[in-house]
């Protein structure tokens, strides 16, 4: 069974940095493309980063030079380095498994004051 499990999120003032984890298990990270969405209230959801098994990666522009995605294959786990966090960041955040249709069961981010 594949299964991807997320944490991390929480309450950061704008300017201020997180990092979300997705943990791995039925698959290996190292093979897989891996992705991150964002879903605001009222908004589908939208792809913010995405890292391929090479280790090439996409990003959004509105993340562009602020958010980083990597990977630690000894923990089979897709890090997003979230810095310089902005209000309109504020969403549940979900990884995703492209390939798989794989989502995680999500994690609040909330920037604010």
């Amino acid at each position: 069974q594949v299964e991807l499990v997320e944490s991390g999120g929480g309450l950061v003032q704008p300017g201020g940095s997180l990092t979300l984890s997705c943990t791995a298990s039925g698959i290996f990270v190292r093979n897989n493309a891996m992705a991150w969405y964002r879903g605001a209230p009222g908004k589908g959801r939208e792809l913010v980063a995405r890292v391929g098994p090479p280790g090439g990666t996409n990003y959004a522009d509105s993340v562009k030079g602020r958010f980083t995605i990597y990977r630690d294959f000894a923990e089979n786990t897709v890090y997003l380095q979230m810095n310089s966090l902005k209000p309109e960041d504020t969403a549940v955040w979900y990884c995703n498994l492209p390939d798989w249709g794989v989502w995680g069961q999500g994690t609040q981010v909330t920037v604010s004051l």
